[in-house]
């Protein structure tokens, strides 16, 4: 199906760029590592830089589908739901770690060429739209005080996240995962009026 190809070749860019780096990937090699022909893959796209463009754009999408799709299931509690979104936030070995080499080249990329930081402001803008989804559904059931200001407590989030995730993924031996995600907990317990505790996700609660 036109779907399944494109995707394909979408997940096929992604592994390279994680693996190699983005200045490295070309539609030749992305072609081969699809099992496509370099005029199919540019029937999808028709450069490398969209191709590149969307190869980002289906990552971070995937995450957050994985990372908060489940989010509304009936009779799933705010606070697992929140410590799910902080584990899947935090740079594990395998998709999780993908994820994360994919959204530093984005970050070297944006500091290098001013076209693309819509791109990964618009990344940031969706990130901050879901974790407050999270957030706010927890309030409105009664399980988390309301913060002062939501959207400030996000970007403490996010922020912490990213800088504790960054030292993770460079095995940082003074900040490893198991430190990071117990920061986050403490900020997000603090704020929202929960124990720290109930916001770490029990071990291979991710599968």
């Amino acid at each position: 199906m036109p779907e399944d190809t494109r995707e394909r070749i979408l997940e096929a860019a992604c592994d390279l760029i994680a693996a190699e780096g983005i200045d490295e990937v070309r539609i030749a090699r992305v072609a081969m590592r699809a099992g496509a022909s370099t005029a199919l893959v540019h029937h999808y796209f028709s450069t490398r830089e969209e191709l590149l463009e969307q190869a980002l754009l289906h990552s971070f999408e995937l995450a957050g589908d994985e990372r908060f799709g489940g989010s509304d299931e009936e009779g799933a509690k705010a606070t697992a739901r929140l410590a799910a979104a902080v584990e899947e936030c935090l740079p594990q070995e395998g998709r999780l770690e993908r994820g994360w080499v994919l959204w530093v080249e984005l970050w070297l990329r944006a500091a290098r060429d001013p076209e693309l930081r819509p791109l990964a402001a618009e990344l940031y803008r969706r990130y901050r739209e879901w974790l407050s989804g999270v957030i706010e559904a927890g309030v409105e059931s009664g399980e988390f005080r309301a913060p002062t200001d939501l959207g400030d407590l996000v970007d403490r989030a996010t922020g912490l996240l990213d800088g504790t995730g960054l030292r993770a993924l460079l095995r940082d031996p003074a900040m490893d995962i198991d430190r990071a995600r117990h920061l986050a907990a403490e900020l997000l317990g603090s704020e929202l009026g929960v124990e720290p505790e109930e916001l770490i996700a029990p071990r291979g609660a991710l599968g």
